[in-house]
């Protein structure tokens, strides 16, 4: 097993969203990789750039941050080539660490726009080093730069930011930081490529929350009255929790309900709804343990979206005499 630290520059349309190809909205033209045995010492890196054939010209935001021109990227080598030289160079048993969740989403796009997304098979566990960093040093939900955590850690700054190869060097000396058992106990799962059947769906516990990547649904209405999307179990005990406040949404895509453990506690349930490329729906489910003043606080948002959508029945009823 090695660690395969990656980073990817990419480019996008120079002519406006509206002319993007949604197939590839963020094209890669550069990698850059480190890796890293099981004790975390640096044993390789790889580097290449990659010759744009979606996009002809650099976006001007791109230009900007990777410092790279159209002409010296026409000098990379095709992407079919550059993927199958790296994951090959990866090795059997690549444990793939990023900086963030991004590169690994726009690699797997990439590579399903060439037809080559068996080359990196999914749902994909990985460590988000950015994730890490936040665990282990500050604040466990928030989300900082990789420069940030260079300067909080006090590395020595050799290179520039926003080259794949440096930025996978940086984020590869960060992560060196990180305790073994913090990095253990946080894997990640990129669910890109999602599960396809009930077998397949999957259920991760942490140290204080818990995480279920539902199967497929052919719709939102279809997910949502599906037992175990709705279940809410304690992410301690996993015994069923008293429903305090059952699921509701301020939106299409985000669902929070409330339930209560006898031996732990308060818990929320969060239901983020996904899409897939081809207009299927599934859930990602989180369930963590949330005090008193918490649930009070979720208890009085219900409502006041309640007295919302009764203020706007009553107001179309009023509109329809």
């Amino acid at each position: 097993m090695d660690y395969i630290v990656f980073d990817l520059e990419w480019n996008q349309c120079p002519y406006g969203k509206e002319k993007e190809n949604p197939d590839i909205p963020f094209e890669i033209v550069e990698i850059g990789a480190v890796k890293m045995n099981v004790k975390k010492e640096i044993t390789d890196e790889y580097h290449r750039l990659i010759c744009p054939q979606v996009y002809d010209r650099l976006n001007f935001h791109t230009k900007e941050i990777i410092g790279l021109t159209m002409e010296k990227l026409q000098e990379g080598d095709y992407f079919p080539d550059v993927a199958r030289e790296f994951f090959d160079w990866c090795g059997e048993h690549p444990v793939f660490c990023t900086w963030g969740t991004l590169d690994l989403l726009e690699l797997q796009r990439n590579l399903k726009f060439y037809g080559m997304e068996e080359m990196l098979p999914g749902p994909i566990y990985f460590y988000d080093v950015q994730k890490l960093f936040a665990i282990a040093y500050e604040i466990r939900r928030e989300r900082k730069s990789l420069g940030h955590a260079v300067e909080v850690l006090e590395l020595d700054r050799n290179g520039a930011f926003h080259q794949a190869l440096e930025d996978a060097r940086y984020t590869a000396r960060v992560l060196q930081m990180i305790p073994d058992l913090c990095i253990r106990a946080n894997c990640s799962v990129d669910s890109y490529q999602n599960p396809k059947t009930r077998e397949e769906e999957i259920h991760i516990l942490y140290s204080d929350y818990e995480k279920y990547i539902s199967r497929e649904f052919d719709s939102k209405e279809e997910a949502m009255e599906d037992k175990e999307v709705l279940s809410l179990r304690c992410c301690f005990c996993h015994k069923a929790a008293w429903k305090k406040i059952r699921w509701f949404s301020n939106n299409t895509r985000l669902h929070i309900a409330v339930g209560y453990c006898p031996k732990h506690g308060y818990i929320r349930g969060k239901i983020r709804m996904k899409k897939t490329d081809e207009g299927k729906f599934y859930v990602v489910k989180t369930v963590k343990s949330v005090d008193e003043e918490e649930a009070k606080f979720i208890r009085e948002k219900q409502m006041e979206l309640r007295k919302k959508k009764q203020t706007r029945r009553s107001r179309k009823k009023d509109d329809n005499y």
